[in-house]
């Protein structure tokens, strides 16, 4: 089938009418589950329209977030170039302060930035600070969640890296959950995300899916994690 855009996207509401967030995840990779090599190369792995794909989904959230990692890593500007759109508000999970102050986001002026920290962290000068209580691996995903919608950003899409989205799925805090798989195979490298180990497959998640082929190869896959597809 064919990539249909309305298709991919829906639904980005929350289906009762409340107020409640909406959290998109999306993730880039190869056919075998990995999203760079060994040596960290990883631009790019996905083609121009899974790109193009991207900004769309950014250029229709409040907030897109990222850990620090992803940030040092990639220098990622986080804003909607590929599309017409809004560029949502960008939002660095940054607990120990490694937020590198050469990032170009945090002189583009392009849009809001927003750094989820510890008390006592220094922030660089012109951003936004949260100031959560975390444990030794971080902050809890609906601790996040919950501070950026009492900002007012409804829609949050969770854009990586690996480890920061292994915590929002293992906490359960994804409603939609977007892979884009690359016709590649790497054989070795980083994965895409490791969950905590489950001992049954009546444990794992389910999610009710859709798959979308791009025309350059690209495939598309979108996860309504809120239902849970049966096997009859």
């Amino acid at each position: 089938m064919t990539y249909a855009p309305k298709e991919a996207f829906l639904p980005l509401t929350p289906e009762t009418g409340d107020d409640r967030p909406i959290v998109v995840a999306q993730l880039g990779q190869t056919l075998d589950g990995k999203i760079a090599t060994v040596t960290g190369a990883s631009k790019y792995i996905n083609g121009e329209m899974a790109l193009d794909h991207l900004h769309r989904l950014r250029a229709h959230v409040d907030a897109v977030v990222v850990g620090v990692g992803t940030v040092a890593a990639d220098d990622p500007r986080l804003t909607v170039r590929r599309c017409d759109g809004r560029h949502p508000a960008r939002v660095v999970v940054d607990p120990s302060g490694r937020l590198p102050r050469s990032w170009g986001g945090l002189s583009d002026g392009a849009a809001p930035v927003i750094v989820i920290t510890r008390e006592g962290v220094a922030v660089p000068p012109g951003v936004e600070a949260i100031r959560l209580r975390g444990d030794a691996g971080g902050f809890a995903p609906a601790d996040i969640v919950a501070a950026l919608h009492a900002r007012g950003h409804r829609r949050i899409l969770v854009e990586g890296g690996a480890d920061t989205l292994a915590r929002f799925l293992d906490a359960g805090a994804v409603d939609l959950l977007h892979i884009l798989v690359a016709p590649m195979i790497l054989g070795s490298g980083k994965e895409g995300f490791r969950l905590n180990p489950i001992e049954s497959l009546d444990q794992a998640l389910r999610p009710e899916t859709r798959v979308h082929v791009f025309g350059d190869g690209d495939v598309l896959f979108t996860c309504d994690l809120r239902r849970s597809w049966s096997r009859t």
